[in-house]
């Protein structure tokens, strides 16, 4: 008889037996889920290690530039008279500073008219900028850097008045449209004839005054030309004045009451006259960003060093561990950290050499705290190099060498510097007095090359009064040339006895004046002038040739210096130290790198995981054919015991049978 449903034949609970059976075939199973969950949690907590690191590395990275430790605050004892800001290049120390003029530019008020709508005249107006004195007027070249101002070099600008613009309000429009550095406006003054045009220049200082040359109309002659030497229309009720100041006694004047290079580091802003008063504008080292830094350089280390104690903690008193307790990934980044911390610094002065020379130490619980007046103290001993504690810092023994940068290939240490070649830069100098009388399409241009930049120019047409004029007229309009501007490149035009010299602002074998011909050749420089290239700096880093590029050496391993000027020869040496913010920066991201511990860790525990899947699916293969084993036993020894129980019921039955039988016969 053929079982339809197993335990039918036998009444054994055959599904009951079997999973019961497969529930102990599933305890490995089950393992490598424990296993699983295990390392998951891992996993998750190399992933919050990771995050901790790049936090901690994102946070000594802004703590490794040097200019945060180098920070100055100018304070001012009359902020409404003279206000002053400063750099980290600043000295500290006292200035006295007596306002005596402020700068102001000029303003210009033209005749009033009838109405403002009215015709006056077309033609065209020539703005002229320069310097009235003694009623001349010199011109001034490509000073006037106002906004809008194209800087073409030449101090002329031109503004056409069409028929259709020739009222005062289209005049004040042309100039404005224009946008030459004159702002036009029209004041209505209440008079018979109201309506006055007034002029005012953007920029301040004496350098700025305007000379206006009108052609055209007569109406509009009348109204506008203004000749410092000759006819004057319109009424001045500003003039172009520079600031004059005395620093410490010492007299300076400057064309803006915004002054940035009078006092190294320290920007003065002159507000008013303070004749009698001298204001006290004092510099000192700003000790709060330095302090600042080291809280934070604490708090980060602190933050990082909680995440991975906490990560791989043990309590005895609950018997728990945490994920990574007895990790030696973890106690591999504990160490090194505090490995880090504990050694000392190349290249720093004896009292900068460790953390705790600054007041920032280890406690009992493995944090860092920090020791204010310690670190007080340090910050004012060592202004200059305190820097170096935290970030990447070059300091050279002689002032005209500069350190510029370091790549990651440096390491800290002293390295000696001889240099046996100066850069130079490139110049043409004249070979006879430059004439000054410049005729239009006679002599007016010039074509040059400068560092392998070609260019052509045209001089304004005139008679210069002194050869200084036309060096101005010159180098303004070779630096407004639009093709060196392009390129960032430009010249100095100086004078010696007449003659004319051409030098390049650039310093090396790239630096280069060529001038190669044009109609004012002959004038400008007395025919071919004699033509100079520069060189490149070179010498030695530490005996070891470095490459030399315009006034910058970069040894072999990739520390650059530059070289501003002074002999050739010994040049002293550059200390340079990587700070520890820098250290623990790079230590940081090397572990969160690719080939990094977190990275390492994690690939080793998805390989891990990787492996339990593998294992499982093998393993739920294997049940599988566990479990149909184990059916096919069970129904086997169902079938079987159906048979024997139907086989016992037959026998049972003939039993009975030839019971009833042999009763019968008695």
């Amino acid at each position: 008889m053929a079982i339809s449903s197993p335990g039918v034949g036998s009444n054994l609970d055959v599904n009951s037996i079997v999973r019961q059976l497969m529930a102990v075939e599933r305890e490995p199973l089950n393992r490598l889920d424990t296993r699983e969950v295990s390392f998951q949690a891992r996993l998750s907590a190399y992933g919050s290690i990771r995050g901790a690191l790049s936090q901690f590395q994102g946070a000594m990275s802004s703590l490794a530039s040097a200019g945060r430790y180098q920070a100055a605050s100018a304070s001012s004892s009359d902020a409404a008279s003279v206000s002053a800001s400063a750099v980290g290049t600043a000295t500290p120390g006292s200035y006295a500073v007596e306002v005596n003029a402020l700068a102001q530019s000029q303003r210009l008020v033209a005749a009033g008219q009838a109405t403002s709508s009215g015709s006056i005249g077309s033609g065209t107006l020539s703005f002229d900028f320069g310097t009235i004195s003694g009623g001349t007027f010199d011109s001034t070249t490509g000073t006037y850097t106002g906004a809008g101002f194209d800087s073409s070099g030449s101090s002329v600008r031109t503004v056409t008045i069409d028929p259709e613009s020739s009222s005062l309000a289209g005049i004040r429009d042309s100039i404005n449209k224009a946008a030459i550095g004159v702002t036009a406006s029209i004041v209505n003054d209440g008079g018979s004839s109201p309506f006055r045009l007034v002029l005012s220049v953007g920029q301040t200082g004496q350098a700025n005054a305007l000379k206006i040359s009108v052609t055209g109309d007569a109406g509009l002659q009348s109204l506008l030309t203004q000749d410092p030497a000759g006819t004057q229309s319109l009424a001045e009720t500003s003039k172009a004045q520079n600031a004059a100041l005395t620093i410490n006694g010492v007299a300076v004047t400057k064309a803006s009451n915004t002054i940035s290079d009078a006092i190294e580091g320290v920007t003065l802003t002159l507000v008013k006259r303070n004749v009698g008063t001298p204001t006290t504008v004092t510099v000192a080292r700003d000790t709060a960003s330095v302090q600042t830094a080291a809280q934070n350089f604490v708090k980060s280390y602190n933050d990082l060093s909680r995440t991975l104690t906490t990560l791989s903690a043990y309590n005895p008193g609950t018997r728990t561990a945490a994920v990574l307790n007895g990790d030696s990934g973890v106690r591999s980044l504990q160490f090194q950290l505090r490995a880090l911390l504990g050694q000392p610094l190349s290249g720093m002065p004896a009292d900068l050499r460790t953390m705790s020379d600054i007041g920032i130490a280890f406690q009992r619980d493995g944090s860092l705290a920090v020791d204010a007046t310690k670190l007080s103290k340090a910050i004012e001993a060592n202004p200059t190099r305190i820097a170096g504690v935290f970030a990447a810092l070059g300091t050279t023994t002689d002032a005209l060498v500069q350190f510029s940068s370091a790549s990651a290939g440096v390491s800290a240490g002293s390295y000696a510097l001889d240099v046996t070649q100066l850069a130079t830069r490139g110049s043409s100098v004249g070979t006879a007095a430059a004439g000054l009388a410049i005729v239009a399409g006679g002599n007016d241009s010039l074509d040059l090359t400068v560092d392998g930049v070609a260019t052509s120019i045209t001089l304004a047409a005139r008679t210069y009064p002194t050869a200084a004029a036309l060096a101005a007229e010159l180098q303004g309009r070779i630096n407004g040339s639009p093709a060196l501007a392009a390129v960032g490149a430009g010249v100095q035009v100086t004078v010696a006895g007449g003659v004319l010299s051409v030098t390049s602002n650039r310093f090396g074998l790239a630096s280069t004046v060529a001038v190669n011909g044009g109609l004012a050749l002959n004038v400008l420089f007395g025919g071919a002038p004699t033509r100079t290239d520069g060189v490149d700096v070179a010498g030695t880093v530490n005996g070891t040739t470095a490459s030399g590029s315009g006034q910058t050496l970069t040894s072999d391993a990739g520390l650059q210096l530059r070289v501003l000027g002074g002999t050739v020869g010994s040049r002293g040496s550059l200390d340079y130290t990587i700070g520890f913010a820098g250290q623990l920066s790079e230590f940081a991201g090397k572990q969160i790198s690719s080939d990094g511990l977190v990275n390492g860790r994690t690939s080793g525990i998805n390989r891990s995981i990787a492996d339990i899947g593998d294992q499982r699916t093998a393993m739920g293969r294997r049940l599988v054919d566990i479990e149909r084993r184990y059916r096919a036993q069970f129904t086997a020894l169902d079938v079987l015991i159906g048979n024997l129980s139907q086989t016992s019921n037959f026998i049972n039955q003939q039993l009975a049978t030839l019971n009833g039988s042999s009763n019968n016969r008695r």
